[in-house]
Protein backbone atom coordinates (compact mmCIF):
# COMPACT_ATOMS: atom_id res chain seq x y z
CA UNK A 1 0.00 0.00 0.00
CA UNK A 2 1.06 3.50 -0.79
CA UNK A 3 2.76 5.66 2.44
CA UNK A 4 1.48 8.51 1.19
CA UNK A 5 -1.45 7.16 0.36
CA UNK A 6 -2.02 5.60 3.96
CA UNK A 7 -1.77 8.89 6.20
CA UNK A 8 -4.26 10.59 7.57
CA UNK A 9 -5.00 13.95 6.62
CA UNK A 10 -5.76 15.78 9.54
CA UNK A 11 -8.09 19.08 9.30
CA UNK A 12 -7.64 22.42 11.06
CA UNK A 13 -10.02 23.82 12.89
CA UNK A 14 -10.58 26.96 10.93
CA UNK A 15 -10.99 24.98 7.94
CA UNK A 16 -14.34 23.17 6.70
CA UNK A 17 -14.08 20.23 3.80
CA UNK A 18 -17.54 19.22 1.71
CA UNK A 19 -16.70 16.06 -0.45
CA UNK A 20 -18.29 15.25 -2.98
CA UNK A 21 -18.18 12.67 -5.84
CA UNK A 22 -15.25 14.34 -8.59
CA UNK A 23 -14.69 17.43 -6.51
CA UNK A 24 -14.06 18.54 -2.77
CA UNK A 25 -14.57 21.83 -1.82
CA UNK A 26 -12.08 23.47 1.36
CA UNK A 27 -12.99 27.16 2.89
CA UNK A 28 -10.24 28.21 4.77
CA UNK A 29 -9.15 31.74 6.59
CA UNK A 30 -6.60 32.50 3.09
CA UNK A 31 -9.71 31.53 0.53
CA UNK A 32 -11.24 28.67 -0.67
CA UNK A 33 -10.39 25.85 -3.44
CA UNK A 34 -11.73 22.91 -5.43
CA UNK A 35 -9.80 20.07 -5.65
CA UNK A 36 -11.17 17.66 -8.68
CA UNK A 37 -10.42 13.92 -7.65
CA UNK A 38 -10.69 10.59 -9.66
CA UNK A 39 -13.86 9.11 -9.13
CA UNK A 40 -12.29 5.29 -8.53
CA UNK A 41 -10.82 7.00 -5.37
CA UNK A 42 -13.03 6.72 -2.16
CA UNK A 43 -12.87 9.71 -0.13
CA UNK A 44 -13.93 9.39 3.96
CA UNK A 45 -14.06 12.50 6.26
CA UNK A 46 -14.81 11.90 10.16
CA UNK A 47 -14.87 14.34 12.23
CA UNK A 48 -11.47 16.17 12.05
CA UNK A 49 -9.91 13.51 9.21
CA UNK A 50 -9.91 12.43 6.37
CA UNK A 51 -8.91 9.06 4.57
CA UNK A 52 -8.02 8.20 1.23
CA UNK A 53 -8.42 4.68 0.23
CA UNK A 54 -8.06 2.91 -3.29
CA UNK A 55 -10.45 0.35 -4.30
CA UNK A 56 -7.55 -2.38 -5.52
CA UNK A 57 -4.18 -2.82 -5.87
CA UNK A 58 -4.02 -2.18 -10.30
CA UNK A 59 -1.25 -0.11 -10.96
CA UNK A 60 -3.22 2.94 -11.95
CA UNK A 61 -4.98 2.89 -8.68
CA UNK A 62 -1.65 2.46 -6.54
CA UNK A 63 -0.77 5.78 -8.73
CA UNK A 64 -3.44 7.40 -8.02
CA UNK A 65 -4.00 6.82 -4.57
CA UNK A 66 -0.92 8.83 -3.24
CA UNK A 67 -1.27 11.61 -5.59
CA UNK A 68 -5.06 12.25 -4.43
CA UNK A 69 -4.24 12.00 -0.73
CA UNK A 70 -1.05 14.72 -1.25
CA UNK A 71 -3.27 16.89 -3.10
CA UNK A 72 -6.06 17.01 -0.54
CA UNK A 73 -3.39 17.61 1.93
CA UNK A 74 -1.92 20.59 -0.09
CA UNK A 75 -4.91 22.28 -0.55
CA UNK A 76 -5.92 22.20 3.50
CA UNK A 77 -2.82 23.44 4.02
CA UNK A 78 -2.98 25.93 1.26
CA UNK A 79 -5.83 27.47 2.39
CA UNK A 80 -4.82 27.55 6.12
CA UNK A 81 -1.38 28.84 5.73
CA UNK A 82 -0.36 29.79 2.01
CA UNK A 83 2.45 28.94 -0.05
CA UNK A 84 5.11 31.04 -0.94
CA UNK A 85 8.38 31.50 -3.00
CA UNK A 86 10.98 33.42 -3.02
CA UNK A 87 13.25 34.51 -6.09
CA UNK A 88 16.29 36.86 -5.89
CA UNK A 89 17.67 38.66 -9.03
CA UNK A 90 21.58 39.19 -9.36
CA UNK A 91 23.15 41.33 -12.06
CA UNK A 92 24.29 44.59 -12.41
CA UNK A 93 20.99 46.93 -13.37
CA UNK A 94 18.25 43.89 -12.49
CA UNK A 95 15.74 44.69 -10.66
CA UNK A 96 11.99 44.05 -10.11
CA UNK A 97 9.09 46.44 -9.37
CA UNK A 98 5.29 46.41 -9.19
CA UNK A 99 3.45 48.96 -11.64
CA UNK A 100 0.04 48.52 -10.69
CA UNK A 101 -0.94 44.90 -11.16
CA UNK A 102 2.40 44.04 -13.14
CA UNK A 103 5.59 43.21 -12.29
CA UNK A 104 7.94 45.37 -13.78
CA UNK A 105 11.20 43.42 -14.63
CA UNK A 106 14.93 45.09 -15.65
CA UNK A 107 17.01 42.15 -17.00
CA UNK A 108 19.32 43.77 -19.15
CA UNK A 109 17.11 43.34 -22.50
CA UNK A 110 16.53 46.29 -24.93
CA UNK A 111 12.80 45.99 -23.67
CA UNK A 112 11.04 45.36 -20.30
CA UNK A 113 9.31 42.65 -19.45
CA UNK A 114 5.56 43.12 -18.08
CA UNK A 115 4.31 39.94 -15.94
CA UNK A 116 0.50 39.83 -15.01
CA UNK A 117 -0.15 37.52 -12.49
CA UNK A 118 -3.01 35.17 -12.54
CA UNK A 119 -5.73 35.63 -10.44
CA UNK A 120 -5.11 34.07 -6.69
CA UNK A 121 -1.39 35.09 -7.35
CA UNK A 122 -0.20 38.16 -4.67
CA UNK A 123 3.54 39.08 -5.42
CA UNK A 124 5.56 41.56 -3.38
CA UNK A 125 9.09 43.31 -4.57
CA UNK A 126 11.35 45.23 -3.28
CA UNK A 127 14.25 45.82 -6.17
CA UNK A 128 16.41 42.57 -5.94
CA UNK A 129 14.01 39.92 -4.21
CA UNK A 130 10.15 38.91 -5.56
CA UNK A 131 7.98 36.81 -3.39
CA UNK A 132 4.97 35.26 -4.95
CA UNK A 133 2.10 33.76 -2.72
CA UNK A 134 -1.00 32.35 -3.24
CA UNK A 135 -3.17 29.58 -1.67
CA UNK A 136 -2.74 26.99 -4.37
CA UNK A 137 1.04 25.27 -4.76
CA UNK A 138 0.95 24.21 -8.06
CA UNK A 139 -0.21 27.92 -9.25
CA UNK A 140 2.57 29.62 -6.88
CA UNK A 141 5.16 27.29 -8.36
CA UNK A 142 4.29 27.83 -11.72
CA UNK A 143 4.49 31.22 -11.86
CA UNK A 144 7.79 31.52 -9.65
CA UNK A 145 8.98 29.05 -12.88
CA UNK A 146 7.32 31.26 -15.00
CA UNK A 147 9.24 34.53 -13.49
CA UNK A 148 12.87 32.62 -13.41
CA UNK A 149 12.74 31.49 -16.80
CA UNK A 150 12.81 35.51 -18.09
CA UNK A 151 16.29 35.07 -16.98
CA UNK A 152 17.65 32.12 -16.06
CA UNK A 153 20.70 32.12 -13.73
CA UNK A 154 23.92 31.77 -16.19
CA UNK A 155 26.86 29.67 -14.53
CA UNK A 156 29.73 32.21 -15.77
CA UNK A 157 29.06 35.00 -14.75
CA UNK A 158 25.49 34.26 -11.91
CA UNK A 159 23.98 36.67 -13.86
CA UNK A 160 19.87 36.01 -13.85
CA UNK A 161 16.87 35.01 -11.74
CA UNK A 162 17.09 32.24 -9.13
CA UNK A 163 14.99 30.81 -6.12
CA UNK A 164 16.35 31.89 -3.33
CA UNK A 165 17.98 29.15 -1.65
CA UNK A 166 19.23 28.06 -4.93
CA UNK A 167 22.78 26.91 -5.45
CA UNK A 168 24.17 27.96 -9.43
CA UNK A 169 27.23 26.08 -9.54
CA UNK A 170 29.81 28.20 -11.08
CA UNK A 171 32.08 27.85 -14.51
CA UNK A 172 35.33 29.29 -15.24
CA UNK A 173 35.52 31.42 -18.39
CA UNK A 174 38.29 31.44 -21.29
CA UNK A 175 41.85 31.81 -20.26
CA UNK A 176 44.01 34.80 -22.22
CA UNK A 177 47.05 33.73 -23.33
CA UNK A 178 48.47 30.05 -23.71
CA UNK A 179 47.16 29.66 -27.57
CA UNK A 180 49.66 27.66 -29.69
CA UNK A 181 52.69 29.60 -31.10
Amino acid sequence: MSRVGRKIIEIPKDVTVNVNVGTIGIKGPKGNLNISVHSDMSIEQNNDSIVVSRPSDSRSHRSLHGTTRQLIANGIQGVFEGYSKELEIRGVGYQAMMEGKFLLLKLGYSHDIYFEPPKGIEIKTNKTEVTISGINKQLVGEVAAKIRSFRKPEPYKGKGIRYKDEYVRSKQGKTVGGGVE
